[in-house]
């Protein structure tokens, strides 16, 4: 049966509470929630009754009245006034919008690192692609490989960057994500393990453990001082080859799951030794190298690297339109050799029977003139990326920022583990983050916060001052801190 949460246990977990740092059923109410999301207090608990905890608190019952309807309003609290609400977990805590979008409410989401579409040139290729559409409406329109044209413009571009690719060796899918689905289906499955770096992609690591395998984390190394200037072969350094190459060999993992390009969320790049040595060493372990690409084509600081599939034909890349074009268009892909292509294909389709058709032949037009819109989009992101480092210089000094050499994100070290309590009281200042737990396992990263540059300067400027407003009510109100440090944080990005 759940249980309940008596008045005087409920005090002790609250502690001093009542800094005086904001409005006194604001201050509870926040306190709770962090309670609740830290596993303080468990899911499905009763909490005392409004009467009972005022009395115990020595403070009005309006105040805790107050405290328990915006924990009901939240999704934090169950039941209505008067009655002994239970603690859950929402869903969402704020309305969720378009990336880079305010919500209804005026809240700027930071918790997405994705752009708007590349208008004009989105909206042609779609205009173009009802044109094509007529020649294939007497088909079926199933097609769990991908149109032809469209495997051959992704062939080609893989030719055209070094890495001889035929259309046999492309599966289309609907998106990056929906391709990651069906490669731990095909390759890892329950109790086999997975190697990812830490931190990682949230909704990779979500895949993994959706799919009942088993993560390996191996952390990255701290971040290296900022360098000037800006092409050319990245420094060795971002990634601790040493500490993947034990993993595979000891934990013989079946894959491992990697974003070395503009790496999310630190914005690294992998070196070409780096890669050419991780290719080598992986090949006598088993482990299949998957690469998430997405991100490659984000170079801010024209970095000149190789793709990992250079170094080695058994590599695994994921690719997609979703970064460089528009998430809405959910076109991706996969990249292997025939065998592994036809394995794929095979597990695609007792997922599915194949992709949106209109997608497909709007992908064929991007893909053909791929670079027309990325030269903008690119100025625009190196605009956007010095406006926050900036930002958050002047405004946040005691936050250590990791520069970025090119993505969509700065990874950002804070000076005490309050990255849940951050997330927790931010969208009272009108912003909308996402943890730093959320880019790990075991709950590290607490002492670290993703901040994506994908808003224009002034949304940017807005964002960093809420920030600013939001940490400082976390230093005034100490109990607003998370008190349990990540049990492998000391051993990851620092």
């Amino acid at each position: 049966m759940p249980g309940s949460l008596n008045p005087t246990a409920m005090a002790r977990l609250l502690g001093p509470w009542n800094t005086g740092a904001a409005p006194a059923y604001r201050e509870l109410a926040d306190v709770v929630r962090l309670l609740v999301m830290d596993g303080r207090i468990p899911l499905d608990v009763a909490l005392p009754s409004e009467r009972a905890l005022a009395v115990m608190l020595g403070v009005s019952r309006t105040t805790v009245t107050a405290a328990y309807a915006s924990l009901r309003e939240q999704g934090f609290l169950s039941g209505g006034q008067g009655s002994r609400g239970r603690t859950g977990i929402p869903h969402r805590t704020v309305p969720v919008s378009g990336p880079g979008l305010a919500v209804p409410d005026g809240i700027l989401d930071l918790a997405y690192a994705s752009l708007p579409a590349t208008g004009e040139v989105v909206h042609r290729a779609f205009a173009d692609a009802l044109i094509d559409l007529p020649a294939l409406l007497p088909g079926f329109g199933y097609d769990a490989v991908g149109l032809p044209p469209l495997r051959e413009a992704i062939a080609d571009r893989y030719t055209a960057a070094g890495i001889p690719t035929t259309a046999a060796q492309i599966l289309v899918t609907s998106g990056a994500q929906h391709a990651l689905n069906i490669i731990l289906k095909t390759l890892a499955g329950r109790q086999q393990k997975v190697l990812v770096e830490h931190p990682s992609y949230p909704n990779a690591l979500d895949a993994i453990r959706a799919s009942g395998s088993r993560t390996v984390p191996v952390p990255m190394p701290p971040a290296a001082e900022p360098t000037s200037g800006g092409g050319g072969e990245p420094t060795s350094g971002g990634w601790d080859i040493d500490g993947m190459v034990a993993a595979m060999r000891h934990q013989r993992p079946a894959m491992a799951y990697l974003v070395p390009d503009f790496h999310n969320p630190t914005g690294r790049i992998m070196s070409n030794l780096q890669r050419r040595r991780l290719v080598r060493e992986a090949a006598g372990t088993g482990t299949v190298l998957v690469v998430d690409e997405t991100l490659r084509e984000l170079n801010l600081d024209d970095v000149s690297t190789s793709p990992l599939a250079a170094f080695s034909p058994a590599v695994v890349t994921i690719g997609s339109l979703s970064k460089s074009h528009w998430a809405g268009l959910r076109t991706g892909w996969i990249r292997a050799d025939e065998d592994l292509i036809s394995r794929f294909v095979q597990t695609r389709t007792t997922m599915d029977l194949g992709g949106p058709i209109v997608e497909q032949l709007a992908a064929v037009r991007l893909l053909r003139a791929f670079t027309e819109p990325l030269d903008a989009r690119l100025a625009e992101l190196r605009r956007n990326r010095e406006a926050l480092l900036g930002l958050l210089a002047e405004h946040l000094p005691e936050w250590h920022v990791e520069r970025p050499r090119g993505g969509l994100t700065a990874w950002c070290r804070l000076p005490t583990p309050s990255s849940t309590a951050l997330t927790v009281v931010a969208p009272d200042f009108g912003v909308r983050l996402a943890a730093g737990p959320r880019f790990g396992v075991g709950g590290a990263f607490e002492h670290f916060m993703r901040v994506p540059y994908t808003l224009a300067p002034t949304q940017l400027e807005t964002a960093v001052l809420a920030l600013r407003d939001a940490q400082a009510r976390i230093d005034a109100s100490p109990q607003l801190r998370r008190t349990l440090k990540a049990p492998k944080e000391a051993a990851a990005v620092a």
